[in-house]
């Protein structure tokens, strides 16, 4: 697993920022780890392609590219993305920070955050930005402020019961089991196995599963895959079924997705 260190001039054990905001973007490799690690500063972590996922004191923060995830300052975190991916880091000094929620959570990525970003991803700023640089990542700052925030896309639970079954779905998302099969397997109820998936992931198993074939879908459409061939892997005996899903949970086709046609979902993840 390559070990991945974050794309700045200055170190992490720095006490601020040199400057209230600061724009970093970098492409990982996949199954590329940000290990266990702190600072004095905000974070806003977004991926372009790919899917990036952050670990803060046992939560497991996981979002596709409608979402962005934010990390309040002094939050111990690391990053990993099992695909190759092209991410950016908004920093964001402690007394901007409190714009922002005061714990880790997903914020909704609209058209105009993504175009931002983007801007500033290929015209980066320095460590002295321009004031028409520094206006622009105000504008970043006030859209995230603005920004729906959610819990997690995909969260994960440590339960005894729910844990193993959300690890055998990752394994394998194109299990089918019901709710009631895994229960058996697990040597429990189908109701109590209900009443955790609510408790923990605020959401039905079959809820989670949609998702988790939505994040492992997105990195093979960005391959050229052919969506027929991605349905069959991922449990589906129709490219139709699929189809129909990802729009559900996305708001547009794999087709348009892969050529970049996000549309931001308005409903609440929580």
């Amino acid at each position: 697993m390559p070990i991945l260190s974050p794309k700045l001039e200055i170190p992490l054990t720095s006490a601020d920022l040199p400057t209230p905001l600061l724009f970093r973007s970098a492409v990982a490799p996949a199954d590329g780890l940000y290990p266990h690690h702190r600072h004095a500063w905000g974070e806003f972590v977004y991926a372009f392609r790919g899917v990036q996922e952050v670990k803060v004191a046992g939560h497991h923060y996981l979002a596709p590219p409608q979402y962005g995830i934010w990390l309040p300052p002094l939050v111990a975190h690391e990053g990993l993305n099992r695909q190759e991916s092209h991410h950016c880091s908004f920093y964001v000094s402690p007394l901007l920070s409190d714009r922002l929620p005061p714990g880790p959570c997903a914020l909704t990525v609209s058209p105009l955050l993504r175009s931002l970003m983007e801007h500033l991803r290929d015209q980066p700023p320095s460590l002295a930005p321009s004031d028409e640089q520094q206006r622009l990542m105000l504008v970043l700052l006030d859209q995230l402020a603005n920004a729906s925030r959610a819990n997690s896309y995909l969260p994960h639970s440590g339960d005894s019961l729910l844990g193993p079954v959300l690890d055998a779905l990752h394994a394998q998302p194109g299990d089918n089991r019901t709710l009631a099969e895994f229960a058996q397997a697990a040597n429990t109820t189908e109701r109590t196995l209900s009443r955790r998936c609510e408790r923990d992931l605020g959401m039905s198993l079959t809820e989670w599963r949609q998702r988790l074939r939505v994040v492992r879908a997105l990195p093979l459409l960005e391959a050229g895959e052919k969506v027929e061939a991605i349905a069959l892997d991922l449990g589906y005996g129709s490219a139709s079924a699929f189809i129909a899903m990802f729009k559900r949970l996305m708001g547009v086709t794999p087709d348009e997705c892969r050529k970049g046609a996000l549309a931001p979902r308005s409903a609440s993840l929580d």
